[in-house]
């Protein structure tokens, strides 16, 4: 179904050497998309075939060593060359007249090194090959368990989407191609007692298709024992804690933590209080963090949407933030290297520094020997929302559970909602411990502010920091 990428590639390279004619570099992002979602719950059956993905279409983009400018479209054939040429530029133009009088950001031509690329990633099983059918009635099994299993359980929810879609990026030294594909799902159960509601969620994700359904089933039990056991919560005493973090919530502290605070378009903007701690020690020795495709999650990816290859990049090493990340044009602006973070929510947004695969790498300890070296403190686990002031690196976080610890040992007592607070850098130094092997999961998405959604992963190991919980 992505056929159209090798029609239009032709003419979307006679289009590239037409704009060479008057710019120093012109590119073009072709996007075929395709995405589907299924659930289930007692409000029914959903399918929908609208996603995050955006659609089919193309943007171009154009330099002139003043200024840049971009057009995107959904519909294209040569004979639109001359048009494209004639909206690059006035757009152009326009930018001219409206920064009358301003002093304008610099705007270098981007390098444009010879690459050829074409990759894909591998997907066992399509989720269209099951065909709707077979999708619906594998949710409907799983809700039915997770119904089945207790009387308190007032519903349950199973869903799962995918998004697969070809990426064609052309500029005179540049052919890259690759077709990616992920899925996630979700098990969610809601529990009662009288008026009280508790729910549970457990997310699943994967590079690949709908092969993801066959770890769904062994997700149900722990929900649904998970809505069970919140329905027996207390409110935490606020205070600062020792904590161990399981992989899920350890992941939230590095995306909203620091991922956001090191996204170099904000360095740009002046918005991002790590522009000045470069070289510095932000954290523990302990921690190094990783953004990238060094490991194979929904957000992996080959290039991305500015035609940057997309590599590993060591933000934080053993405490010391190294760099960020950023998209083409920022680096260029910040004489840097770009790192491969330039994405779009579709071919109709423009491009921002966004995270892709975003953890922090394993140490030596292990889960159990954490929890045994607590004296008072808390198990960490099921984030559920953050958010972070890249300019004052403060964090706000929503954890679901916080099991208790006590002279090494889980109580069995269970606080919820947890409210997770703090300054970045007194949290990140006060890391101790790290489990041994990263976990990460791609089921959710991240926005830039409140909208520019993409699809992002995160996690890491366990970790023990000292935390400050409400």
């Amino acid at each position: 179904m992505f056929e159209i990428i090798d029609r239009v590639k032709p003419g979307l390279q006679k289009l590239i050497a037409a704009l060479r004619e008057t710019y120093p570099y012109a590119s073009v992002l072709a996007v075929a998309d395709d995405s589907r979602s299924w659930s289930i719950s007692s409000g029914g059956i959903n399918i929908s075939a609208s996603g995050r993905g955006g659609g089919t279409g193309y943007v171009v983009r154009v330099f002139d060593g003043t200024g840049c400018a971009e057009y995107s479209f959904n519909e294209f054939s040569e004979e639109r060359i001359p048009a494209v040429r004639e909206t690059l530029a006035r757009r152009l133009a326009e930018q001219g007249e409206a920064l009358e009088g301003f002093a304008p950001l610099p705007t270098p031509v981007p390098a444009d090194e010879p690459a050829v690329l074409k990759k894909e990633s591998a997907g066992l099983v399509h989720p269209r090959e099951l065909g709707d059918e077979a999708v619906v009635k594998k949710l409907t099994a799983l809700r039915q368990k997770a119904l089945g299993m207790d009387k308190r359980i007032l519903d349950a929810q199973a869903a799962v989407s995918y998004r697969s879609c070809r990426k064609l990026f052309l500029s005179e030294n540049r052919d890259l191609d690759q077709t990616l594909m992920w899925t996630t799902a979700s098990v969610v159960a809601m529990a009662s007692r009288g008026q009280e509601i508790k729910i549970a969620y457990h997310p699943f994700s994967v590079l690949g298709g709908a092969e993801l359904l066959d770890e769904m089933d062994a997700g149900v039990e722990g929900v649904v024992h998970d809505a069970l056991e919140l329905l027996e919560s207390r409110p935490i005493v606020p205070g600062e804690y020792e904590c161990v973090c399981d992989p899920e919530v350890t992941g939230m502290i590095v995306h909203e933590a620091f991922g956001h605070g090191v996204e170099m378009d904000m360095f740009v903007k002046d918005r991002a209080q790590a522009r000045e701690f470069i070289g510095r020690y932000v954290a523990s020795p302990l921690v190094t963090m990783h953004d990238g495709s060094a490991v194979d999650e929904a957000a992996t990816m080959f290039f991305d949407d500015e035609g940057t290859l997309a590599g590993d990049t060591v933000i934080i090493d053993k405490g010391v933030l190294r760099t960020g990340i950023c998209d083409a044009l920022s680096a260029a602006r910040l004489g840097v290297a770009p790192t491969g973070n330039g994405r779009r929510e579709s071919y109709e947004r423009k491009a921002y520094t966004r995270m892709t695969n975003t953890y922090f790498q394993g140490g030596d300890s292990s889960r159990s020997e954490m929890i045994a070296s607590v004296k008072d403190g808390f198990l960490l686990e099921a984030p559920s929302s953050g958010m972070e002031d890249p300019k004052n690196w403060g964090i706000q976080c929503m954890v679901t559970t916080a099991r208790e610890i006590r002279d090494g040992k889980l109580t069995g007592k269970l606080f919820s909602p947890i409210v997770l607070t703090g300054y970045v850098p007194d949290l990140l130094k006060s890391v101790t411990m790290m489990s041994k092997a990263p976990e990460l999961c791609g089921s959710g998405f991240c926005g830039k502010g409140y909208k520019e959604w993409v699809k992002v992963s995160d996690g890491g190991p366990c970790m023990k920091a000292r935390i400050r919980l409400g």
